[in-house]
């Protein structure tokens, strides 16, 4: 599944178009179907329904005569400069006997619902006067919202904050980015032609179908140096303090995803608690013999991040590189080694090596991710919400996560898990899209239960109940497919 940017989807229905498909056929079912969601949320509650000129407002113009055909009570404020399909959508409506006024004049009241279907992908820019007022007006009535392809106003502020939202043909980069805006969300299939849903050229959404394949089996005659062994460096000691407990989270993440064996190097020191690990104390970085298949380096390096991720860098192995190891000099040291790695960096560290604003990388993240992907030559995992996933052009949107996952050591838990499935054989960036697929699933296992307040190795100990849901086909989509 791919994720469209608007300019992505108006270029899809432009070649629908080309090829000969009727764009006033898209247009009906848009509102047929939109129709059909408006039904099964809100039953037979009376809609206002709130139509621009174009053919945001044209969708929601037919999801009117829908309605009106079901019996429902509708009342219809619209725009006028109608064209095209919008204004053939208009006198449809109009055949019906249903009266259309300007929206200047739209009101509502208590116990109706309203239908957003003023702007789509179309806007150019922040909504201003008598639309940013209306908008504002919606959001303030607390009264439903569906909105019809995007709530209008987004990706800039001010924006509906929808109830629902029904995405046409392919979800758009705001459904995911801005989420919270979103409502509940619902994908419409219209009538588009499959090969232009599945653009190869556009970043995918990581689904449960595509990723299960990537599950490494584990055979009967499996053992513990067979699936997987992981090493964790990371920690340091300072003011007389032993600081490790980021790569105790690692490691715990390592052997929930199903690593057979950790090897966990520390600073020297008594180790904080228990953990079924090879222990191996150092007075500084450095990297013991180990046999180990795959590393995970730098949490809770603290000024020794970058020594820990030097010194692994000489045992050639796949690699995951978080916290205090993503620096420029490792990251330059592992590129000219030719070291396959996976960087895991949060937006403040992203916009470190980028030499940019943690603020330009939230407002661009598939860009910030891709940039840095080929800027490095490795694999980056763009942690947020959602996390994005790139290698070379190849970029992945993670759909799976929760905000009670917004807590310490979560982070290092996923270093661990994604470094356990190197070990396991997998290539870094598909290792990379598993493991957080799962780290989020697990997040949202958790959440469902507890709610917010959940603590990292919780977390951990919630991946094999998350690789289990996905082995059973049980992960459900973020969105529902109408």
């Amino acid at each position: 599944m791919r994720l469209f940017t608007p300019e992505a989807m108006r270029r899809a229905d432009q070649e629908a178009a080309r090829r000969g498909y009727p764009t006033l056929l898209l247009m009906e079912w848009a509102g047929m179907k939109a129709a059909q969601v408006y039904r099964a949320l809100f039953g037979k509650a009376p809609a206002v329904v709130l139509s621009g000129k174009g053919n945001n407002g044209g969708d929601g113009l037919v999801l009117a005569r829908h309605l009106l055909l079901k019996g429902l009570r509708v009342r219809v404020y619209a725009e006028e400069g109608q064209k095209g399909d919008a204004l053939l959508a208009l006198k449809a409506l109009l055949a019906h006997g249903v009266e259309v006024r300007p929206l200047e004049e739209a009101r509502w009241e208590e116990g109706e619902v309203l239908v957003d279907a003023l702007f789509g992908t179309g806007l150019k820019g922040p909504l201003t006067g008598f639309y940013a007022g209306l908008v504002e007006r919606m959001n303030a009535s607390l009264l439903p919202i569906l909105a019809l392809d995007l709530p209008s106003g987004l990706p800039h502020s001010p924006h509906v904050r929808a109830t629902a939202t029904v995405a046409f043909g392919g979800l758009k980069t705001p459904h995911l980015f801005q989420r919270e805006a979103c409502g509940r969300l619902f994908l419409a299939e219209i009538g588009l032609p499959k090969d232009l849903q599945e653009d190869p050229t556009l970043p995918e959404i990581a689904t449960p179908k595509a990723l299960r394949p990537l599950l490494p089996h584990r055979p009967l005659t499996a053992h513990k140096g067979s699936v997987g062994r992981v090493g964790v460096l990371g920690g340091y000691r300072g003011k007389g303090l032993l600081y490790a407990g980021a790569p105790l989270l690692a490691a715990l993440g390592a052997y929930r995803m199903g690593a057979g064996l950790v090897h966990l190097v520390l600073p020297e020191g008594h180790p904080p608690s228990p953990l079924e690990a090879v222990f191996h104390p150092v007075p500084a970085p450095t990297l013991p013999p180990l046999r180990v298949e795959a590393l995970a380096v730098g949490m809770g390096g603290g000024p020794w991040g970058a020594a820990w991720a030097l010194a692994a860098l000489e045992a050639g192995l796949p690699t995951v590189l978080d916290a205090d190891a993503l620096q420029e000099e490792v990251v330059a040291a592992y590129r000219k080694g030719g070291v396959p790695a996976v960087l895991t960096p949060h937006a403040g560290e992203a916009a470190r090596l980028l030499g940019t604003t943690p603020e330009a990388v939230a407002q661009d993240p598939l860009g910030a991710a891709q940039a840095l992907a080929e800027g490095t030559g490795l694999t980056v995992v763009l942690k947020g919400a959602p996390t994005v996933v790139a290698e070379g052009t190849r970029l992945s949107v993670n759909p799976t996560g929760h905000p009670a996952l917004a807590t310490g050591g979560t982070g290092d838990v996923l270093s661990g898990a994604i470094a356990a499935l190197l070990a396991a054989g997998l290539p870094p960036f598909e290792a990379a899209r598993l493991g957080v697929f799962l780290h989020g699933l697990a997040g949202e296992v958790l959440a469902e239960e507890k709610g917010v307040g959940l603590l990292a190795h919780e977390v951990a100990e919630a991946l094999p109940r998350a690789r289990r849901l996905l082995e059973e086909e049980r992960v459900p989509l973020p969105f529902r497919v109408v």
